[in-house]
C-alpha cells in the first residue's frame, strides 16, 4: 500500500513537528513567566499551573470541535489549518508583552493543540481495522519523539534569547502546515462526510453519544483512568525527584528525555509486532498490566537505577493506547471517526484538568515535614488507578464480546 504508507510518513512528519514546537517551549516557560510577571519562582510555579490549566481546559472543549470539523469539511483543511494557527500563536506568544497576552497564546494553543485527532482519524480512512493498531503506534511514536527533541533544542535555544523558542516553534508549525499544502491529499471521500451540528461538536454530547456505545464508552473510561495514572509523573516528577534524591535540573532532564525515547521505541517500533502477535485486546491487557509494577517501584525506589528501572517498565504502557484507539476505531460508524478521535482527546483533556491538582495536593500532604514522609504516594494512587483501569477493561471487553483474539 505504498500511496498510503506515504501519507502516513507525511502525517507522521506533522505529528513531529507539532509536539517538537510544543516540547520547545517547556524549558523556558518559567522564567519567561517570571519576567512578565515581576515575580518569585514560587509564584511563577503557580501561574504555570494556571497556563497548564488553560491549555487542558481549551483542549477539551475544542477537541470534538477539530474533529467535528474534519468529518465535514475533511481531514486536509482542518489539519493544516490547526497547524498554521498553531504557527502564529507561537508568534504571538514569543512576542508577548505582558502575562496576559501569554495566557491568550495559550488559550488559542490549547483550541488549536488537537491536530493530532485530524491526524489520528487520517488512519482510519486509510487503513483498514486490522492494520490500524500498528499504524496508531507509529503516529504516537512520531508525536513522543518530537516531545524529546523539542524541549532539548528549546533549552538550548532559551540560553541565547527566552523568546526565541517561540520563534523556533513558529517556524516549525508554519513549515508543516507549508509542507502538507504542498503534499499532502485529503483523506475522507465526499462520500463518508457530515454535516456538522454543535450537538456533535461539544465534549458533554459527545461523551453522552459515546456512552451509548457500552464497548467504546468503556474504553474511553479506561483511557481516562491510564492518563489520569500518569498524570502523577507529568505533575509531580520534578518534585518528587529532588525531594527523595536530590537530582538536579539535568539528572531530570536525562530521566525525561529516557521516558521519551522509551516510548518512542514501544509506540513506534514495539506496537505492530505485539499487537500481530497478540492482537489488540491481549496487547492492551497485558501493556496495562506493566503499569502495575512500574509505578510500585518508582513509589518505593530508594536509588536512581530504580527510578530509570520504573521508567522502563512504564514506557510498556505506551502500546496500550494505539491497540485501544484501534478497537475503538472498528466500532465507530467511518463517518464518525473524527468524532471518536476528538473524544479521545477530551477525555486526555480532562485528565489534563483534574490530574495535577489531585497528585499534586497527594504529593504535598506526603512531602512536607509533618506527618508521613513519603513522596512515592502520588505513584500508589496512580498504581490503583490502574487496577481499575484494567478490571474495567477486561469487563468491557467480556460484555461485548471479541472483536479479535
Amino acid at each position: 500500500m505504498p500511496k498510503a504508507d506515504n501519507r502516513l510518513l507525511l502525517i507522521a512528519f506533522i505529528v513531529f513537528i507539532d509536539m517538537a514546537g510544543i516540547g520547545l517551549i517547556i524549558p523556558i516557560l518559567p522564567s519567561l513567566v517570571e519576567s512578565l510577571g515581576h515575580t518569585s519562582v514560587d509564584r511563577a510555579a503557580v501561574i504555570g499551573g494556571e497556563l497548564l490549566f488553560a491549555y487542558a481546559a481549551m483542549q477539551f472543549l475544542f477537541s470534538p470541535v477539530i474533529g467535528g470539523l474534519s468529518d465535514h469539511f475533511g481531514r486536509r483543511p482542518v489539519l493544516l489549518g490547526t497547524l498554521a494557527a498553531l504557527g502564529v500563536d507561537y508568534g504571538v506568544m514569543a512576542w508577548a508583552p505582558t502575562l496576559g497576552w501569554l495566557f491568550a497564546g495559550r488559550l488559542l494553543s490549547g483550541m488549536m493543540g488537537a491536530t493530532w485527532a485530524a491526524a489520528n482519524s487520517c488512519i482510519a480512512d486509510i487503513f483498514p481495522p486490522e492494520q490500524r493498531g500498528r499504524q496508531f503506534g507509529l503516529l504516537g511514536g512520531a508525536g513522543a519523539s518530537g516531545f524529546v527533541l523539542g524541549p532539548a533544542i528549546g533549552g538550548v535555544l532559551g540560553t541565547i534569547d527566552l523568546r526565541l523558542p517561540f520563534m523556533a516553534a513558529s517556524g516549525l508549525a508554519l513549515a508543516g502546515a507549508a509542507i502538507g499544502f504542498v503534499t499532502f491529499r485529503e483523506t475522507l471521500p465526499l462520500d463518508r462526510r457530515r454535516p456538522f451540528t454543535m450537538a456533535h461538536a461539544n465534549p458533554f454530547g459527545t461523551l453522552a453519544r459515546m456512552a451509548k456505545l457500552p464497548f467504546v464508552f468503556g474504553i474511553l473510561v479506561t483511557i481516562f483512568l491510564m492518563q489520569l495514572a500518569a498524570q502523577s509523573q507529568l505533575a509531580t516528577w520534578p518534585y518528587f525527584l529532588i525531594a527523595k534524591f536530590g537530582w538536579s535540573p539535568l539528572q531530570i532532564g536525562l530521566s525525561v528525555a529516557t521516558f521519551g525515547i522509551l516510548m518512542a521505541i514501544a509506540q513506534g517500533i514495539l506496537t505492530g509486532p505485539v499487537i500481530a502477535r497478540l492482537g489488540e485486546k491481549r496487547s492492551v491487557a497485558a501493556s496495562l498490566a506493566f503499569g502495575l509494577p512500574a509505578y510500585a517501584v518508582l513509589a518505593f525506589a530508594t536509588s536512581g537505577w530504580m527510578v530509570y528501572l520504573g521508567i522502563m517498565l512504564g514506557a510498556m504502557t505506551g502500546i496500550a493506547f494505539p491497540a485501544m484507539q484501534s478497537l475503538m476505531t472498528m466500532r465507530i460508524d467511518e463517518k464518525c471517526q473524527g468524532e471518536l478521535q476528538g473524544a479521545i482527546a477530551s477525555t486526555i483533556g480532562l485528565t489534563a484538568i483534574i490530574g495535577p491538582v489531585a497528585m499534586t495536593r497527594i504529593f504535598e500532604h506526603y512531602a512536607n515535614a509533618s506527618g508521613v514522609y513519603f513522596p512515592g504516594a502520588p505513584f500508589v494512587a496512580a498504581a490503583g488507578l490502574m487496577v481499575m483501569a484494567i478490571l474495567l477493561f477486561l469487563a468491557t471487553v467480556r460484555r461485548s464480546g471479541a472483536v479479535r483474539r
